[in-house]
């Protein structure tokens, strides 16, 4: 691998996996990375395309991303059951997570628009490396210890009244028994709601990734390797997704005063899981 390589010389936001390898792995460990391998990640990772996308909504940040993002890919959605929807979208919106970029995308850019707003979203930290993202995006470590300073940011945000949004799975759904469905959802939403007293608003996305990428995370399953590598196979899924047309469904608000909690919320957390999958069925 050739680590001489010159950095972009203009400062726009840009993929750069070789670059990325250069910066992250110490040089003695570059000389083992030939070329080919990185051609490769490029290319699986879709980098000219997403360099393309990133080109083409230079300069725009938040829900503008967003919709400019959708638009730049063709891509449109319906929604079902806005009588559901508060009046003031103080709530916290909940979602399965089908696609694992895009159901985001099309999540902000619909709150957004619905309410004509800011909207705030629970991610996990990784992802603020999406910098045209980095101002909605409501950092969560998953791996580590959270920081005090991040979990007061959160606090701080769902005690005032913009709409927070979040995938309450963390990971994109897999191919289970059921169909294409979440993993077990996270309790955290269930406490937040109560501590901030917001209702929860339950959605389905509904959409689909490519058998391939299902089929490979079952294939790493079965070879015992716990690191999701499949991930890097989302790109593709994006500009797969060309064109398409989703839908979401709406669901009955879920009072805060209806939560218990603590010792309670990972079952009511299952509870509200079951509520967004049998929108499906609308």
């Amino acid at each position: 691998m050739n680590t001489n390589q010159k950095e972009p010389a203009d400062s726009r936001l840009h993929v750069d996996v070789a670059a990325t390898l250069r910066s992250r792995l110490p040089k003695k460990y570059l000389r083992f990375i030939p070329d080919f391998a990185v051609r490769w990640l490029e290319r699986t990772i879709c980098q000219d395309d997403l360099n393309g996308i990133l080109d083409r909504t230079r300069g725009k940040k938040g829900k503008e991303f967003c919709s400019a993002m959708l638009n730049d890919l063709g891509i449109t959605y319906t929604v079902n059951g806005t009588e559901n929807l508060p009046a003031d979208g103080r709530a916290i919106f909940v979602s399965n997570h089908p696609l694992g970029a895009l159901d985001g995308i099309v999540m902000i850019d619909f709150i957004a628009k619905h309410y004509d707003c800011d909207v705030k979203f629970i991610v996990n930290d990784i992802l603020m490396a999406v910098k045209p993202l980095d101002n909605v995006f409501l950092p969560v470590n998953k791996h580590g210890k959270q920081s005090r300073r991040s979990s007061s940011y959160i606090d701080a945000c769902l005690s005032g009244d913009m709409p927070v949004i979040i995938f309450p799975a963390g990971l994109v759904s897999r191919k289970q028994n059921g169909g294409i469905k979440d993993l077990k959802w996270q309790k955290m939403f269930i406490n937040k709601a109560i501590q901030s007293k917001r209702d929860i608003i339950p959605l389905h996305f509904g959409g689909e990734n490519s058998s391939f990428f299902y089929n490979f995370a079952k294939l790493r399953l079965r070879l015992g390797i716990k690191f999701n590598i499949e991930m890097i196979y989302l790109p593709r899924e994006i500009f797969r997704n060309r064109g398409a047309r989703f839908e979401i469904n709406v669901g009955k608000p879920v009072s805060f005063h209806s939560l218990k909690g603590g010792i309670n919320a990972a079952d009511e957390a299952s509870r509200i899981k079951e509520i967004v999958y049998r929108l499906k069925t609308r």
